[in-house]
């Protein structure tokens, strides 16, 4: 299923169900949309990265929240890694600390099973135990979508042993799926914009034609431009595109870099969205928040700018003078 027919059946489902969840992910789940990654001897529909990016950007660019990312990209896949079985029933999933518990994550009040990842001794297990044994304390976050705390007794997880570095995987994945959906509201907000200042007049003509108007269309587009390129590189490193294949360094270089420039474009978005919208705009009945909201939630979900910024600059300083070309264009 290409990208316009994934933009098309999301748009087609949220018109039909945008005021019943429950009802809009029934449908999702029957279109196999809900767990697009996972292996079809698991019951998944078996696509790849660059199919569930397009998901993820549809789902985006129409305003959805949607626990996709938590039910397959991470629960589903934590669950495959290790060996786990996994059914249609909605999970959730976040890594715990030594004390097991784990802060904002992702529609687990929601879940009906969640996939831990926690520490025992000196390595890392996966559980995937039923939601109602874990505390969860709902919370929200700036998009007011489900962001919730939760408490597990460590001592009552039986979990498999995996790899150390699934932690890191974990992040990256995390990262990777928040970036495609920034671009994909990215996308909308220039819409937005563009519609808004073709149509809006001012001293007798469009705001468009107004030269300081241009110039912040150009400068939002231009960082949306940047924004897919990067984003678009980072999907384009996994290897064959398999959607449980671990990244390798130039990959999560790749990720790294693309979480550090959605981050910096959400910022200038939303400075220039609002502004170039007006009063309009800031309004709950004005599509804008739907988009301005999430991307700054998103940018600092499994690792702020900040962040990445920093992981970027250490990767490119210790490729040093004779690597940095090669770690640059892969």
């Amino acid at each position: 299923m290409s990208g316009n027919e994934l933009n098309d059946l999301i748009g087609a489902v949220l018109t039909a169900h945008r005021d019943d969840p429950h009802r809009l992910w029934t449908e999702l789940s029957r279109a196999g949309l809900t767990r697009l990654t996972g292996s079809v001897d698991g019951g998944g529909s078996g696509a790849g990265w660059a199919e569930s990016a397009a998901l993820l950007r549809a789902a985006a660019a129409h305003g959805a929240e949607l626990p996709v990312v938590e039910h397959d990209l991470l629960a589903g896949w934590l669950c495959e890694r290790a060996g786990l079985p996994v059914d249609d029933r909605r999970r959730s999933a976040a890594v715990l600390d030594a004390h097991g518990r784990a802060r904002r994550v992702g529609w687990a009040a929601a879940a009906d099973r969640l996939t831990l990842l926690h520490p025992v001794g000196d390595g890392w297990a996966v559980s995937d135990v039923d939601a109602a044994d874990v505390a969860i304390t709902p919370g929200r976050n700036r998009a007011d979508a489900p962001r919730d705390d939760l408490a597990a007794d460590p001592a009552a997880l039986h979990g498999v042993s995996v790899d150390p570095g699934t932690v890191e995987q974990f992040v990256l994945r995390g990262a990777l799926a928040r970036a495609v959906s920034i671009t994909g509201a990215l996308d909308q907000i220039l819409v937005e914009v563009l519609e808004h200042t073709t149509t809006r007049t001012q001293f007798g003509r469009p705001l468009a034609q107004f030269q300081v108007i241009q110039h912040a269309v150009a400068d939002l587009a231009a960082e949306n431009a940047l924004a897919r390129a990067a984003v678009d590189a980072a999907v384009a490193a996994i290897p064959g595109g398999e959607p449980h294949a671990d990244f390798d360094p130039q990959a999560a270089f790749r990720i790294a870099v693309a979480r550090s420039v959605t981050g910096h474009a959400a910022s200038i978005a939303v400075r220039t969205g609002h502004q170039l919208l007006g009063a309009i705009g800031t309004t709950r009945e004005h599509r804008l928040h739907r988009f301005t909201r999430p991307i700054l939630a998103w940018r600092n979900e499994f690792g702020s700018v900040a962040h990445w910024d920093t992981v970027v600059a250490q990767t490119a300083r210790a490729a040093g003078s004779q690597g940095l070309w090669p770690l640059i264009t892969g």
